[in-house]
C-alpha cells in the first residue's frame, strides 16, 4: 500500500529529520538508511515497522545535521602512542646507522595509524531518544494514511462484490429457461443416439450431457466467496493473503461457468464476472 510520512525534530545538537514512504508490495519489505549516529537503531526500527506493517516496501530515511562541531575536538590515545614509540625505537635499533634502510617518521603518516587519533566521547543519548520518537510518529502517521487508502480500495472491492452479485442473481433467474432449452437439445440429442449407439454408449453421451447441464452449484459458491469477502473486508486483522486466495477461488468458479455455460446469455456473464474478478484482483494487491 502507498503512504508517505514525514516528522522532524530541532535539538541542541542539530536537526534530525524521519521520512518513510510506502509503494505495494506481495510481502513486507523494509530498506533503511540511517547515519552512522544512529546505526544502532536498525534493528528496532525493523522490528517496529514489522509490528504494524504486513505487506509494502516500505522506505526509511533518516537524517541528522548537527548544528555545530565546534564542541567536538581530536585527542592522541596515550597508551597507543607509546606502543609505536616503542616499536619504533626498536626498528631504530635494529637497522644500523648509516644503513640504506634508515627509519623515518612522517608525522602525518603516523597520525593515520588506526586508533591513534580519536575523536572524544560525547553523549549520544539525547540523539537516540529523539529519532526513536520522530521515528515512532512517522510510523502512526504512515499507519493512519495507509488505513485510509485501505478503505478507499475495501469500498471498490465492495462495488465490484455487488455486481458480482447482480451477476450471479441474473445467471440463477435464467436457470429455468437455460435448462429448457438443454433439455430440448438432450431430446433431440437423444433420438440421433438411439439409432447409433448401444445402451452402454447412449447412459455415456447422458452422463456427459448432464454434467453441463447445471451450473447451480458453481453459483452457490460464488454467493459464499462474496459472504466470505466482505467479511474479511470488515475484519480488524490483515486481509491481503486471504483476499488473494479468495481472488482464485473466484476465478476458477468463473472459469468453470464459462465452461459449462451453454447459451449466450451466460457466456456474457460469465466474461463480465471475469473482468470484474481481475479489477478485484488488481486492487487486493495493494490491500494490508
Amino acid at each position: 500500500m502507498t503512504g508517505f510520512a514525514r516528522r522532524e525534530a530541532t535539538l541542541p545538537a542539530g536537526s534530525l529529520v524521519c521520512e518513510l514512504r510506502s509503494v505495494n508490495h506481495r510481502y513486507l519489505e523494509a530498506g533503511l538508511r540511517l547515519p552512522e549516529e544512529l546505526r544502532s537503531l536498525e534493528p528496532e526500527f525493523r522490528a517496529r515497522l514489522q509490528k504494524d506493517l504486513r505487506r509494502g516496501k516500505v522506505d526509511c530515511t533518516v537524517t541528522f545535521r548537527s548544528a555545530t562541531r565546534s564542541d567536538r575536538s581530536l585527542e592522541i590515545d596515550p597508551a597507543m602512542l607509546g606502543q609505536l614509540k616503542a616499536r619504533l625505537s626498536e626498528i631504530a635499533t635494529a637497522v644500523p646507522v648509516g644503513s640504506d634502510v634508515q627509519p623515518r617518521v612522517d608525522l602525518v603518516e603516523l597520525l593515520r595509524f588506526p586508533g591513534l587519533l580519536r575523536e572524544t566521547a560525547t553523549d549520544n543519548e539525547p540523539l537516540l531518544v529523539a529519532a526513536r520518537s520522530v521515528f515512532e510518529g512517522a510510523v502512526q502517521d504512515l499507519v493512519v494514511m495507509r488505513a485510509g487508502e485501505g478503505a478507499r480500495l475495501a469500498e471498490l472491492i465492495v462495488q465490484r462484490c455487488d455486481q458480482l452479485e447482480d451477476l450471479v442473481a441474473r445467471v440463477k433467474a435464467r436457470l429455468p429457461e437455460v435448462h429448457a432449452l438443454i433439455r430440448g437439445r438432450f431430446e433431440e440429442r437423444l433420438g440421433e443416439l438411439r439409432k447409433e449407439l448401444n445402451g452402454d454408449r447412449l447412459e455415456q453421451e447422458i452422463a456427459l450431457l448432464l454434467q453441463r447441464l447445471d451450473v447451480s452449484e458453481e453459483m452457490d459458491r460464488l454467493a459464499g466467496h462474496l459472504t466470505e469477502t466482505r467479511r474479511i473486508l470488515k475484519s480488524p486483522e490483515a486481509a491481503g493473503r486471504r483476499l488473494d486466495f479468495l481472488m482464485q477461488e473466484f476465478n476458477r468458479e468463473a472459469n468453470t461457468l464459462s465452461s459449462k455455460a451453454q447459451d449466450l446469455e451466460t457466456t456474457r456473464a460469465a466474461v463480465d464476472m471475469k473482468v470484474l474478478i481481475e479489477q478485484m484482483r488488481e486492487q487486493v494487491q495493494n490491500i494490508e
